[in-house]
């Protein structure tokens, strides 16, 4: 292979977030360019493990002082996803439900269980007869190969290979105490500047300084962690001259509403009648007044989604009399389930709620919503509208990241809008922005028009695997 990308999460294995998106999607589109690709992650109790055979690899054991660490490489048989996947076999480390954590909170070992999958593939890469031309890395969980692959020594013998990182979410920097430094494998001992970061081993930090590029998954994202990055701000600003900010793309034959699995009605050529469809099916999913403008919000149920000013917005509006209804999908914070459930009660039909994550009900929204809300505090790149947009949803965002990369207020001069967006993070911006999505609504034509434009915006990946061809020839 030439390109190895190393993640906890690849789409539908296991995914949290737009990271197992794109690590699903990237390799596929290389390895059509003639960049054969691969990834690998760990090996979770979840349930498509469970469903997938797979065949051994490579087993061996990296050493901790005196204690020997066994592992194994498998690959998952039939290579379902377009390009084979690689899972690390970590007892006790990961044969467990969950991928960061269970129902009581993140596991109290994450920082032991990262290590440990990062020093079992470079184990595995320094064994291999044919080496990777590239290490891809993505995100903390990985962020201590380019250090550990230019400075321990052993893994001296593949130094030469070049690493790439690309910062998926920059709000994790996955810190550990130095109390812990035991877990990695004997590095130069000058080299332990590298990893530190005030006072911590910091892997996001680590990755900055040592991969030989780092790239952020939009243009705007990159710009935004250079001014808010949780304290590394002076550090990327220091390494601007190695980071490229890369807007990801989403798999076009995943999302496809002329053959995607979970809709009931597909797209024809009609938008009209395809919309009117899938918004009539929601019925099976959502007590809600479907005749009124949808609003789906659909995601994580947290701060860094925007997601507590939902409860007060939602309110606002329906308080107010604006013919509306709300649909959300997603889980969180429990304090944000009580405050959606309760809205629920409050306004029976106008507003509906699933707290679950349901990739299929996910995708039924898309196709069935008028309008998607996005109140982001932070989205380095967000897949979300780019969904929406391919299947006649408008987005409602707020401009910040890659939604200020991807969506076109419909009120700029001169330029085919794409949705709807908003500048401050305040109820009142986002109010406004609500009443002109339900104006839009009402506006046939220029709804028609806007729906239809979106439809035909290229969001595959083909334009963003060209970015990263040419960043890995440059290497």
């Amino acid at each position: 292979m030439k390109i190895l990308h190393v993640s906890a999460e690849c789409y539908p294995a296991a995914k949290a977030g737009g990271l197992g998106d794109v690590v699903g999607a990237l390799p596929k589109y290389l390895s059509q360019r003639g960049w054969s690709s691969a990834a690998v992650i760990p090996k979770y109790q979840l349930p498509w493990f469970q469903a997938r055979q797979f065949e051994l690899v490579y087993a061996g054991a990296f050493r901790l002082h005196n204690i020997y660490y066994p592992f194994a490489i498998e690959k998952e048989l039939g290579d379902s996803l377009g390009f084979p996947l690689y899972v690390v076999n970590l007892p006790g480390k990961f044969d467990r439900p969950g991928i960061y954590g269970d129902a009581t909170g993140w596991f109290n070992d994450n920082a032991e269980r990262w290590v440990f999958f990062q020093q079992a593939i470079l184990n595995w890469v320094l064994n291999m007869p044919e080496k990777p031309a590239v290490l891809h890395c993505h995100d903390h969980h990985a962020g201590l190969i380019p250090f550990m692959v230019q400075h321990s020594l052993e893994y001296r013998a593949i130094s030469h290979i070049p690493t790439i990182f690309t910062i998926h979410n920059g709000e994790y920097h996955g810190a550990f105490g130095w109390d812990k430094h035991v877990l990695l494998p004997a590095f130069e001992a000058s080299a332990s500047g590298l990893i530190d970061w005030e006072g911590a081993i910091n892997p996001l930090a680590s990755a900055i300084k040592c991969a030989w590029r780092v790239t952020t998954v939009s243009e705007t994202y990159l710009k935004e962690l250079m001014e808010y990055s949780n304290g590394l701000e002076g550090l990327l600003r220091a390494e601007a001259a190695k980071c490229l900010g890369i807007l990801n793309g989403i798999d076009a034959d995943v999302w496809d509403p002329a053959t995607d699995p979970y809709l009931p009605h597909h797209f024809e050529g009609n938008i009209d009648s395809y919309k009117s469809a899938n918004k009539l099916a929601l019925q099976q999913h959502f007590d809600a007044d479907l005749e009124l403008p949808v609003i789906t919000f659909i995601g994580r149920l947290v701060r860094e989604k925007g997601a507590d000013l939902i409860p007060d917005l939602i309110a606002r509006v329906l308080s107010e009399g604006l013919g509306v209804s709300f649909l959300i999908l997603g889980t969180g914070e429990p304090h944000l389930h009580e405050a959606l459930a309760n809205l629920q009660w409050r306004f029976p039909r106008r507003c509906a709620v699933v707290l679950a994550y349901n990739e299929g009900i996910a995708h039924q929204l898309y196709a069935g919503s008028d309008f998607l809300l996005m109140p982001s505090r932070v989205e380095p790149c967000g897949l979300n509208q780019m969904y929406s947009m391919r299947y006649g949803t408008i987005p409602i965002v707020r401009s910040v990241g890659g939604l200020r990369d991807t969506v076109i207020d419909i009120g700029e001069p001169d330029l085919p809008g794409r949705g709807i967006r908003f500048d401050h993070f305040t109820l009142n911006d986002a109010a406004l922005a609500i009443y002109r999505a339900h104006e839009l609504y009402h506006n046939s034509n220029a709804l028609a028009q806007v729906r239809a434009h979106i439809m035909q915006v290229d969001f595959s990946w083909e334009g963003a695997a060209d970015n990263y061809i040419s960043v890995y020839s440059s290497l």
